[in-house]
């Protein structure tokens, strides 16, 4: 049942900015946590233009698709000037173009990986998955694998996230048009499940669908808990819509689950509808997560990293030990000091990669923007 998120109102009571008013030109930049730990700031790589999504294929190469429609390659921190690929077929207008990308669980052996863009349908915008090859310098035999799905310059999702069940989940957004994220018919307002090849799988919620949840407005960040197994995901909420702007969530997303919007938004509560785990107001536009995994963020082990875009904002999340369905604290970090920060993963090394997102028409660029930064914790004063 959706209810109130007092909670998650006393927990942005708790917020805490770092480092609001240190520039990202004294980095490496240190920042003090509220547990006492350091973190260390610098940048990866800078150049870029509109990073959406990072996939590690090995520990010393990253991908990453900027929205104009390119697949950048940052080999041992240096970003090669050839573009991997440049999809000809990617309409990037708006917070739409090529957007998530996804290793397939074999990329090992296979070198397939999965990419979701927005593309001309004749008569409108729509979003499309489709798999590649990876060839080293060159993506390949291109198939797709769902396509049609409603897009427009605003809420086109697009996350994409092989979970550990080895399925591919997709997030879509309601492309401006509240209902059809409760419409089961449509593909819209949407988290999606389908088999690497894009088949459905049998075990989905709704029998021949690959719908896996709905009721979202436009979810941008996906990953599972290493300790618990349950799917987080970010989502933002109708800034404005009602009051103040605001209504961001943070969800634990389940099959067959409905998510309320547009029904209900806020802290607004329906039967039969989840609740948040978070809400955010004001908006702080929640974008791509990833829970920590590596052992250079020895304190932060396991806790939940989402990048916010309007936010400018780091936010971590810890789960209650004894209960990870509920949070028992937050911390916001790099409050302005980067802009606009649209993806987070942890990488190879242990350590947090996070991207900025400030020449999308709604930041301010810095020298050497867009960049990718990488956090490390300081090791502890003897």
């Amino acid at each position: 049942m959706r209810r109130s998120a007092a909670a998650a109102a006393g927990i942005a009571a708790l917020f805490t900015s770092c480092s609001r008013s240190a520039p990202a030109e004294t980095e490496p930049l240190r920042v003090t946590t509220r547990s006492g730990a350091v973190l260390v700031v610098s940048t990866f790589v800078p150049g870029l233009e509109v990073p959406w999504s990072m996939a590690f294929t090995g520990p010393d190469r990253l991908l990453v698709t900027e929205r104009p429609g390119r697949v950048r390659v940052v080999e041992k921190g240096r970003l090669l000037e050839r573009p991997l690929a440049v999809l000809k077929d990617v309409e990037a207008s708006g917070e739409s173009g090529l957007m998530g990308i996804a290793l397939a669980p074999d990329y090992a052996r296979s070198r397939e990986l999965c990419l979701c863009y927005a593309y001309d349908a004749g008569g409108g915008p729509a979003v499309r998955v489709s798999r590649f090859r990876d060839g080293g310098d060159t993506l390949s035999d291109a198939k797709v694998l769902i396509e049609g799905i409603p897009a427009a310059r605003f809420h086109a999702g697009c996350r994409l996230r092989f979970g550990p069940d080895a399925k591919l989940y997709v997030t879509t957004g309601d492309a401006t048009t509240g209902g059809i994220a409760q419409d089961l018919a449509s593909l819209g307002g949407k988290t999606l499940r389908l088999n690497p090849d894009g088949t459905i799988p049998p075990d989905n919620p709704f029998p021949g669908s690959p719908v896996f949840s709905y009721g979202h407005r436009n979810s941008q960040g996906l990953d599972w808990d290493p300790r618990s197994g349950l799917l987080v995901e970010t989502e933002h909420g109708p800034s404005g819509f009602d009051g103040p702007g605001g209504g961001d969530e943070v969800n634990i997303v389940e099959a067959g689950r409905n998510y309320g919007w547009p029904v209900v938004h806020h802290r607004a509560s329906h039967e039969g509808m989840v609740s948040p785990i978070l809400e955010y107001t004001p908006a702080v536009a929640p974008s791509g997560a990833s829970f920590s995994r590596g052992d250079l963020l020895p304190t932060f082990r396991g806790d939940f990293f989402f990048a916010t875009l309007r936010g400018e904002r780091l936010i971590r999340v810890r789960f209650d030990a004894a209960d990870p369905r509920k949070v028992a604290e937050t911390e916001e970090l790099l409050q302005g000091v980067y802009g606009r920060l649209r993806d987070v993963v942890s990488g190879p090394d242990g350590a947090l990669y996070v991207a900025t997102s400030n020449r999308d028409g709604r930041g301010r660029p810095r020298p050497g923007d867009d960049r990718i930064l990488r956090i490390v914790e300081a090791p502890p004063v003897k």
